[in-house]
């Protein structure tokens, strides 16, 4: 596994991109590289499902169908989780923002507390490679959301309402997009190339707006 780009630390970083482009194997490598939490939305949704609570059982019901969960919810559990010490220093971000909402959520709570987003980087893979990924995924996990016919309608849920980030973030200058497609240590390096180019998270943007 290459190693990351030379930064002092990664700061506040976005994996961004469809289900299946990779996000948590990448995000994985980053997280334990520079000793940040990964902070992965559907880790966090699956656990308030298995919690029992009230809120797990109306989560449940949007997952098991492939659609996105509305955003107070998803906002309420993943700010939550970025109120933990750990995160303090930075974090990866797998999943979240899905909507404009959730990202304008993001930013406000960031920028309170004086910590704004830094960087994001999106994976770009093409739809049918996408489908085979979650395909083969499913099979392994046995994850309700990796069925065929969900995998199908998270996808054509991913173009309708979170592709929209894409130009958010660009617009901001905080954004490296890159190709997801190839072995791990390939799309890796593409990763730390992107990082480079944005530069330190001390260099990138104060604020998003």
């Amino acid at each position: 596994m290459p190693t990351p780009a030379p930064n002092d630390h990664v700061g506040r970083l976005v994996l961004f991109g469809a289900p299946g482009a990779g996000k948590g194997t990448q995000g994985r490598r980053l997280a334990e590289s520079f000793g940040v939490p990964l902070i992965a939305s559907g880790d966090l949704l699956r656990r308030a499902i298995q919690s029992g609570t009230p809120l797990g059982t109306t989560v449940r019901r949007f997952v098991d169908a492939g659609d996105l969960v509305p955003d107070e919810l998803a906002v309420e559990i993943v700010l939550d989780r970025l109120g933990q010490p750990d995160a303090n220093d930075g974090f990866i971000l797998d999943g979240f923002p899905r909507t404009l909402g959730q990202a304008r959520a993001l930013d406000d709570r960031l920028a309170a507390e004086g910590r704004p987003l830094e960087r994001v980087v999106e994976l770009r893979v093409p739809t049918d490679q996408l489908v085979d990924r979650i395909a083969g995924r499913a099979g392994i996990d046995g994850r309700s959301d990796d069925r065929a016919d969900v995998a199908q309608h998270r996808l054509q849920v991913y173009l309708t309402q979170t592709a929209a980030l894409t130009e958010y973030y660009r617009a901001h200058g905080i954004l490296a997009s890159i190709d997801g497609v190839g072995t791990v240590d390939e799309v890796a390096h593409r990763i730390d190339d992107a990082l480079r180019r944005l530069g330190p998270p001390d260099e990138a943007p104060a604020t998003l707006s």
